[in-house]
């Protein structure tokens, strides 16, 4: 008696697949040398472990097609000339020239840590800067929103942030402030409910 292995979950599974041997020593010296940015690939490896790590993973075409989409985005904004460039001492004087225009930040960082904007750099966090690793990008001003309140009106800040949960956008809200940090004790100040156009015609309508 023979099995017919055509249909069975295993031959499913690996129709149109194949294996490829990764050779990562050399993939980081491709990394390093296509990107220009020595021990990049090395971070990487410590940053995310699992980015090229030797075991499969199983993902949905609908998943996949997600993350392509994800990719894409975020590669078309950084591709825009102002989106980052990385410092150099050879550029020194122009990104200094520059600098009001400009925020820098490590390649390594996160978050605010070791951030600067250019309006505020002194001579000494410069020097610091050239000798480090660090990236320019240009400062996007935080849009504004007049509030009404029962005193006089006033302008805060805002942007909006969105908080995911395996790869869903699960609630979205707008932070409102003055200065650089969220204060609650600000009139109008703190966290804010955001509504789409869409929203509003439905419960008009």
């Amino acid at each position: 008696m023979t099995t017919d292995l055509s249909s069975s979950p295993i031959d499913l599974l690996n129709r149109d697949c194949f294996c490829l041997s990764l050779d990562t020593q050399a993939l980081a010296r491709a990394l390093d040398a296509e990107l220009g940015q020595p021990g990049l690939s090395e971070l990487m490896r410590e940053r995310c472990p699992a980015l090229f790590a030797a075991q499969p993973v199983f993902v949905a075409a609908p998943h996949l097609q997600r993350i392509a989409q994800v990719v894409r985005a975020v590669e078309s904004v950084v591709a825009m000339p102002a989106y980052r460039e990385h410092v150099r001492a050879a550029d020194a004087q122009r990104l200094w020239a520059a600098r009001r225009g400009l925020f820098f930040k490590p390649v390594a960082g996160f978050g605010s840590r070791a951030a600067y904007r250019g309006d505020k750099l002194t001579q000494r966090v410069w020097r610091e800067i050239l000798e480090g690793d660090y990236v320019a990008q240009a400062i996007v001003p935080a849009g504004e929103r007049r509030i009404e309140g029962d005193e006089a009106a006033t302008t805060l800040k805002f942007d909006l942030r969105a908080y995911a949960y395996d790869g869903e956008v699960q609630w979205t809200a707008a932070r409102l402030y003055q200065g650089q940090t969220t204060n609650f004790r600000t009139p109008g100040g703190g966290f804010a409910p955001v509504f789409s156009t869409t929203e509003l015609a439905v419960t008009a309508a």
